[in-house]
């Protein structure tokens, strides 16, 4: 299922910049990628099991649900659709997917929890593979509003990571994405509302002989809806550290998805190659790096796990007279 979702939110990149391209900004495609998230999963709240109920909210939930659509579902991608429009795909994603390590420094200093001392490890790494992704020993050549957005939205990212981890432990999956979807489309509205109505005749056009429309029906079903359920449904079955981990083959398939697709302008020369691997090892350190709830770090020599803290024995079979089993 994380395979799965990778692969789908890496081709959204693509789909979302040939959109783009048409003339739809970044602030309009945000809008109609949360309006139509929200229509599909408030559909799909009535549908499934224990239907419109599953949407009732708490007072006290509304602040959270507010703060987990603006930030993950309104800032990130709306700053990542600014940096693709204006960066490869392959390194826009790449500057966002520092988000894991902004969170490992939270854990760390923000709520004091132990980290083993990869951490710093992978934080240096991806620092390095980001200067290399930037060449930043010659000319700048990268777009520089490009990378801010990126780096906005690795920024906001980690605030949807913390947020989320909160908001999963009393909403189910579905109605935490529509209500989040549904906080994005109404900041989206008056996003519109203050900067403007916006240009809406593209809708009505093609990019690269698919018409818009189309386009934005990927966007939203299969960018958005499909890959965030199947995220949310992997998390039943694999720790939050090994979703994230082999979530990083969204930038690899992301990067060759545009560079076939959109021809040489995606294309990354050998030092963005190289900085691109240092990064997701980098990031890879830091999300193996924070410890569990109760447990110490590991020493700074050997960084091994210690012992178990529970040995269960288990015996099968009746006990026998006399015998503790």
């Amino acid at each position: 299922m994380v395979l799965c979702s990778g692969v789908l939110f890496a081709v959204n990149g693509t789909v979302s910049k040939l959109v783009l391209r048409t003339g739809i900004d970044a602030p309009q495609l945000t809008l109609l990628r949360a309006a139509g998230a929200f229509t599909v999963l408030l559909a799909l709240s009535a549908l499934l099991r224990p239907g419109i109920r599953r949407l009732r909210v708490t007072a006290g939930q509304v602040p959270l649900l507010v703060g987990y659509g603006l930030t993950g579902f309104f800032l990130v991608p709306m700053l990542y659709f600014v940096a693709i429009s204006r960066l490869p795909v392959g390194i826009g994603l790449l500057f966002e997917y520092s988000a894991p390590l902004l969170v490992a420094l939270w854990a760390r200093f923000g709520q004091r929890h132990p980290v083993r001392p990869r951490l710093w490890a992978g934080l240096a790494l991806s620092l390095v593979g980001l200067a290399c992704v930037a060449e930043i020993w010659g000319e700048f050549t990268l777009d520089g509003l490009g990378v801010l957005a990126g780096l906005g939205a690795a920024f906001f990212l980690a605030f949807y990571y913390v947020l989320g981890a909160r908001g999963v432990e009393g909403r189910d999956t579905v109605s935490l994405c529509t209500w989040a979807f549904g906080a994005a489309a109404v900041a989206g509205l008056l996003t519109r509302a203050v900067t403007g109505v916006g240009d809406w005749t593209p809708l009505a056009g093609t990019s690269r002989g698919v018409p818009v429309v189309l386009l934005l029906g990927y966007v939203v079903v299969l960018g958005s809806v499909v890959p965030y359920l199947l995220v949310a449904g992997a998390m039943r079955h694999l720790p939050a550290t090994s979703v994230g981990i082999v979530g990083m083959v969204e930038p690899v398939i992301a990067s060759a998805v545009a560079w076939v697709t959109l021809g040489a302008t995606e294309a990354l020369n050998a030092a963005q190659l190289g900085g691109g691997l240092l990064v997701l090892v980098g990031v890879a350190l830091a999300e193996t790096a924070r410890v569990a709830p109760g447990r110490t770090p590991p020493s700074a020599e050997t960084d091994r796990p210690g012992p178990p803290d529970v040995v269960a024995v288990v015996t099968t079979g009746p006990a026998e007279p006399g015998r503790r089993t």
